[in-house]
């Protein structure tokens, strides 16, 4: 079957880029292939009851599916070049940012309308944070929450479903040029992927396999020639303690970067993915059972806790480059010891003590994840315990009652992110029409920056 243009992956890349293709030339014939469900068959098993944690589906449906990994996140839109990715460096600043208010606008008027937006300008909480040795980064954020995040992309489903050919549980196996099925190299140009036995064939390809096709991206990249080089690996856990302790950040931020440089080691630990009033959820990449976080607009969704993650970046080069397989080690590490996700007050991890489940039960932080109770620095280096340690003592200056006894934490989170592929200004590898984008590029980091980075590359496809 032939395409003008194939789309590899249903994420917020894949999507936007589907959506601005059909709008700029309806008469583009685009597939779409992923290796996840469609959003309405992706359900969860665990329950909390009689399944409590992860029982490694053969397609994990909170990673996989349309929507990509961030279909059950919070929905949180950050309108920033300050974190979330790159994409300023490849189509410059200004474009970068109008390009995500252009994916806000989309969302409010495919069911998001009504949602809140937030930003760091003007805050007092920035001086605080000075005050006390840390640093709050800038940027506008739009809250969808989980509930309206999964509205807005029934919506874009709902419209794209007519006009753009999906493949869902249908992972691409294999990229190949189609001049190199000729005799004569540059005769045919464009690609043919192969998924589920069969073959298909297009002008243009754009890859969009988010962090968890890492793997196979790199295969991509060996297979065609396309230069990389190693990202790094975000590793740390998931705090989780009462509302009220955070809410004087999150009742007028909702989600506050906040960066801090240890006193001990010189490293930077940041907050990351911050859920007020949400639930501490299991992750399934590649086969390992990490953390996360979500949280609902609905307020009848509200739990009484606030979770955050806290994060230290590793980036190795020489003589050891595999930065995704240093945070796998120490991600299955913890399953080992825990069966999946760890949980220990943070009172039991400074007095040096395992938690038991007895411990958190009696604490006054009632946990929203059915995790081991068990001993994290068995799990996480030293030096990035250390780090996380320093930064809840720092966070308890501006947010007294962080580095209570009771307060919760998670471990593992591990961000995987794809080894930075060559791309130039348009996002193109150096195969002509073969585009890379999204998280799975390396290059960016959060819904916003691959939501636009697809809309950057549909215009460039269709000549805007």
């Amino acid at each position: 079957m032939n395409y003008d243009v194939i789309i590899v992956g249903a994420g917020p890349g894949g999507i936007f880029s589907a959506y601005e293709l059909v709008k700029l030339n309806p008469s583009l014939k685009i597939g779409v292939f992923e290796s996840g469900n469609s959003l309405e068959k992706r359900k969860c098993p665990i329950d909390g009851v009689k399944v409590k944690s992860c029982i490694g589906c053969e397609s994990c449906a909170i990673m996989n599916g349309f929507g990509g990994a961030g279909a059950f996140s919070d929905g949180k839109y950050n309108i920033t070049n300050q974190f979330g990715g790159t994409l300023f460096e490849y189509v410059g600043k200004k474009e970068a940012i109008d390009l995500m208010k252009y994916v806000d606008e989309i969302n409010l008027s495919h069911g998001g309308e009504g949602t809140k937006l937030y930003s760091t300008a003007n805050t007092a909480i920035k001086r605080k944070c000075l005050q006390n040795g840390l640093h709050l980064l800038d940027a506008q954020v739009r809250h969808l929450g989980t509930d309206i995040n999964y509205v807005v992309l029934e919506n874009l489903f709902n419209e794209l479903n007519e006009k753009v050919d999906f493949f869902f549980r249908t992972p691409v196996e294999k990229i190949t040029k189609l001049s190199d099925e000729t005799t004569t190299v540059g005769e045919t140009e464009g690609y043919r992927i192969y998924a589920n036995g069969e073959s298909y064939s297009c002008k243009q390809c754009i890859v969009s396999v988010g962090r968890s096709g890492s793997k196979w991206m790199e295969t991509v990249c060996t297979d065609l020639d396309i230069p990389t080089k190693s990202n790094r690996v975000d590793i740390g856990v998931r705090v989780e303690l009462p509302a009220e302790i955070f809410a004087d950040l999150t009742d007028e931020l909702y989600e506050s970067k906040i960066v801090y440089r240890t006193a001990k080691f010189e490293d930077l630990v940041r907050t990351f993915c911050m859920n007020p009033y949400g639930a501490v959820v299991n992750e399934n990449t590649n086969g390992i059972v990490t953390v996360n976080g979500h949280s609902y607009e609905d307020p009848s969704k509200h739990t009484e806790n606030t979770n955050f993650a806290l994060l230290v970046s590793k980036h190795f080069s020489k003589p050891f480059k595999d930065s995704n397989g240093y945070g796998e080690s120490i991600a299955r590490l913890s399953n080992m010891l825990g069966g999946g996700v760890i949980v220990q007050r943070f009172g039991d991890l400074v007095r040096g003590r395992r938690s038991n489940e007895e411990r958190i039960r009696e604490g006054f932080v009632t946990p929203t994840l059915a995790a081991t109770p068990g001993d994290l620095s068995l799990v996480i280096p030293k030096r990035i315990l250390d780090g996380i340690i320093e930064m809840i003592y720092a966070l308890d200056k501006i947010c007294p009652g962080t580095a209570n006894d009771d307060t919760l934490l998670y471990g593992v989170e591990v961000k995987f992110y794809n080894m930075e592929v060559e791309i130039d200004e348009h996002l193109e590898t150096c195969n002509k029409g073969l585009f890379v984008i999204g998280d799975g590029s390396g290059v960016t980091h959060s819904l916003s920056h691959a939501s636009a980075s697809g809309v950057y590359v549909a215009r460039y496809i269709c000549g805007e």
